[in-house]
C-alpha cells in the first residue's frame, strides 16, 4: 500500500501550554506582527505621529509660561501676552489632537477589518476535521471580542502611549534643565514602579486571556442553543440552557473581576508613586525657594512638569496593562492565522486531464485521528468507469459516508490513493478537484439568500436562464414560480423557509448546475415523498447518463437504478453487481433488501389498519 499524506505542522489545541520562554517569544512576535497590518498605511500613521509630536511639544510649553508669569509678575501687558499666546497654543493643540485621534481611529478600524478578513480566510482554508475539536461559538467570539481588543489598542492606546511617552521624555529633559537635583529626587520612584509594572503586567495578561476564554465559551453556548432552538423548546430545556449560559456569564464576570483587581492595583500603585513624587518635590523645592536657591516661578514650572510626568507615567502603567490584554487577544487570533491546513494544494499541482470522471480507489485504508485504533475503511479497491452510476450500500457505520468525504479531500486516506481520471487526488489543486465534484448530502445546507443564489452557489457566473433550467431538471421550477417572489424568495438561515424535500431539490439543482465530472449523492432522496422522489429519479435518469455518479442510499427505489451496486461492510467491499445479480445470491445485500421490504410492508399494514 502507498503511504498517505505526510504529517504537517498543525495548530496546538486551544489552551495547550507551550514552554514558558517559547510562549513568551511567540506572543511577542505575534504582537509585533500587528505592524504588518499597519505597514500599508504608513502615510496615515506618519501623519498621526507628526500630529502627536506637535501636540506633545505644545503641551510642554505652558509650564514655561507659568514660570514666566510668576517670576515677572502677573499683571499688565505681560499677562495679556501670556494669555493670548496660550489661547493660540491650545487652538493648535486642539487641531493636531483631532488629526491624531481621527487618523489613529481610522487605523484601528482598518486593523479590525484586516484581522477579521485574515482570520476568516484562514478558517475557510482549514479542513473540516480541524473544526471537530473546536466550538463554532468560540471561533466567532474570537472574531468579535478579541478583534475588538486589538482595535482598542491600535485605534486609541498606541496613540495614547506615544503621547504619554513623549510627554514623559520631554518632561524629564526639561526637569533636568530646570533643576537636576530635584529631578534626581523625583526619579527615585521610577525603578520600583517599573518592577511593579512588570510583575502586575504579567498577572494582567494571564487574567485577560482568562476573560477572553470565558467570553468565548459563553458565546459558544448561545450559538449552540440558538442553532438548535427547536430541539431546546421541543424538550422544554429553555431553563436549563438559560442556566448554562448564566453559568458561563458568571464565569466571565468572575474572571473580569479578578482582572479588575490587578488592573486597579496596577493603576493605584502607579498613581501613588506619581503623586508621592509630587509631594516629595513640593517639600524639597519649597525649602529651596525658602533658601533662595530657586525662584517661585521655577518651582511652579517644575511642579507642573512633575505633574505631567507623573500623569504620563500613571497612564503608561495603565496602557501597559492594556497592552498585555492585547497580547493575549492577538495571540489567540494569530493562533488561527498561523494554523497550517493539513489538506492543501501541492506546490506544483498536476492539471486534471480531459476525461469522463473515472474514479479509482487503490488500497484505501482510513482511520480518524481522533480514533486511531478504529479502521473505518480497510484496503478498498474499486474502479468506477466514466459515466457509470455506482451505488454504495451497507449498514450504518460501514464507511460509505467516509468514502464520500475522501473524494473532495475533506480528509486524506491514512493509506492508499484515490485517482480521478488517472491523477492522484493529492497531486491536484484543491480548487480544480472540488470544481470537478459536486455533492448532495442527506442534510443539504442552504444559505440565507435567495433561491436563485443558492442554486447558483456552485456556478457563480450562471445566468438566470441556466439557474431556471437546473431548477426544471430538479423538478422544483413549478414550486419556485408559485412563490410570491419566485427565484428571489429568501430561504432564511439554513433554508428554514423551505421544507426538507424542497431543500433537497434546491441542493440537487445546485449540484447539477455545477456540471461536475463526478456527482456524489449521499442519501440525497431521503427526505422526499414518493411523488417528489419519482420526479427526481426521472431527472437523475436523464442527467446521470453521461456523468460518473456515486450514490449512497438505503432506499431500494434509488439503489436498483444504479449500473452497479457495491456492498460495503466494516470498511470492506463484500460483494458487487446489479440488483438482479445480488438478489440471486444469499448475501448481505439480499438480507438488507428483504428487511427494508418487510419494514415497508409493516408500515403499509399499520397505515391501512388506522384508516
Amino acid at each position: 500500500m502507498v503511504a498517505g499524506v505526510e504529517a504537517t505542522e498543525t495548530m496546538p489545541a486551544a489552551g495547550a501550554d507551550a514552554p514558558p520562554m517559547g510562549a513568551k517569544v511567540k506572543r511577542l512576535r505575534r504582537l509585533l506582527r500587528l505592524w504588518d497590518v499597519l505597514r500599508p498605511h504608513l502615510g496615515r500613521f506618519s501623519l498621526a505621529t507628526g500630529a502627536l509630536l506637535v501636540g506633545g511639544a505644545s503641551s510642554l510649553v505652558y509650564p514655561q509660561a507659568a514660570r514666566y508669569a510668576v517670576d515677572e509678575g502677573i499683571s499688565g501687558p505681560h499677562l495679556d501676552l501670556i494669555a493670548a499666546g496660550l489661547i493660540v497654543l491650545f487652538l493648535l493643540q486642539a487641531g493636531v489632537t483631532w488629526m491624531r485621534h481621527y487618523q489613529m481611529s481610522w487605523l484601528g478600524q482598518r486593523a479590525v477589518a484586516e484581522m477579521r478578513r485574515r482570520v476568516f480566510s484562514r478558517l475557510l482554508a482549514l479542513e473540516p476535521g480541524w473544526f471537530h475539536t473546536r466550538s463554532t461559538g468560540e471561533l466567532t467570539g474570537r472574531l468579535a471580542s478579541d478583534v475588538a481588543v486589538v482595535e482598542g489598542v491600535v485605534g486609541t492606546e498606541i496613540s495614547m502611549a506615544l503621547r504619554n511617552a513623549l510627554t514623559l521624555i520631554g518632561g524629564v529633559i526639561l526637569l533636568l534643565i530646570e533643576n537636576a537635583k530635584l529631578t534626581g529626587v523625583m526619579l527615585l520612584v521610577v525603578p520600583p514602579l517599573m518592577v511593579t509594572m512588570v510583575f502586575i503586567g504579567k498577572r494582567i495578561r494571564q487574567r485577560s486571556r482568562s476573560v477572553q476564554d470565558r467570553l468565548a465559551e459563553a458565546s459558544a453556548r448561545v450559538q449552540e442553543a440558538i442553532g438548535a432552538i427547536e430541539t431546546v423548546q421541543g424538550f422544554v430545556r429553555e431553563e436549563d440552557e438559560a442556566a448554562r449560559y448564566a453559568e458561563g456569564v458568571e464565569a466571565a464576570f468572575e474572571a473580569a473581576r479578578r482582572l479588575a483587581v490587578w488592573r486597579g492595583l496596577f493603576m493605584s500603585a502607579a498613581t501613588f508613586a506619581g503623586f508621592a513624587a509630587i509631594a516629595l518635590i513640593l517639600w524639597v523645592g519649597g525649602h529651596a525657594v525658602e533658601r533662595g536657591d530657586m525662584s517661585g516661578g521655577s518651582l511652579t514650572a517644575f511642579m507642573l512638569y512633575t505633574t505631567m510626568v507623573a500623569v504620563s507615567l500613571g497612564s503608561l502603567a495603565g496602557l501597559w496593562g492594556s497592552l498585555q490584554r492585547a497580547a493575549g487577544a492577538t495571540d489567540r487570533l494569530f493562533e488561527i492565522i498561523d494554523a497550517v491546513p493539513e489538506i492543501k494544494s501541492p506546490a506544483d499541482p498536476t492539471p486534471l486531464p480531459p476525461g469522463g470522471g473515472e474514479l479509482r480507489l487503490e488500497g484505501v485504508t482510513h482511520r480518524y485521528p481522533t480514533r486511531p485504533d478504529v479502521t473505518v475503511l480497510e484496503g478498498l479497491d474499486l474502479v468506477v468507469r466514466p459515466g457509470e452510476t455506482v451505488a454504495l450500500v451497507g449498514r450504518s457505520g460501514a464507511g460509505k459516508s467516509t468514502l464520500a468525504r475522501l473524494l473532495p479531500r475533506f480528509m486524506d486516506p491514512t493509506f492508499g490513493r484515490i485517482r480521478l481520471d488517472g491523477v492522484d487526488l493529492r497531486e491536484l489543486a484543491l480548487e480544480e478537484l472540488r470544481t470537478a465534484i459536486a455533492t448532495v448530502s442527506q442534510e443539504p445546507v442552504l444559505f440565507s439568500g435567495t433561491i436563485a443564489e443558492n442554486i447558483a452557489y456552485g456556478a457563480k457566473d450562471a445566468t438566470q436562464e441556466e439557474i431556471e433550467q437546473a431548477a426544471r431538471d430538479a423538478y422544483i421550477d413549478d414550486l419556485v414560480r408559485s412563490l410570491p417572489d419566485g427565484y428571489a424568495t429568501l430561504v432564511g438561515e439554513r433554508g428554514v423557509a423551505l421544507s426538507g424535500g424542497q431543500r433537497q431539490r434546491v441542493a440537487i439543482a445546485r449540484a447539477l448546475l455545477a456540471q461536475p465530472r463526478l456527482l456524489i449523492l449521499d442519501e440525497a432522496t431521503s427526505h422526499l415523498d414518493a411523488e417528489s422522489e419519482a420526479a427526481i429519479q426521472k431527472a437523475l435518469d436523464k442527467l446521470l447518463a453521461d456523468r460518473t455518479a456515486l450514490i449512497i442510499a438505503h432506499r431500494l427505489s434509488t439503489v436498483r437504478r444504479a449500473d452497479r451496486i457495491v456492498v460495503v461492510d466494516k470498511g470492506q467491499i463484500l460483494e458487487q453487481g446489479t440488483h438482479a445479480e445480488l438478489m440471486g445470491r444469499d448475501g448481505l445485500y439480499r438480507r438488507l433488501v428483504e428487511l427494508q421490504l418487510l419494514d415497508e410492508n409493516d408500515a403499509l399494514t399499520s397505515n391501512v389498519g388506522h384508516a
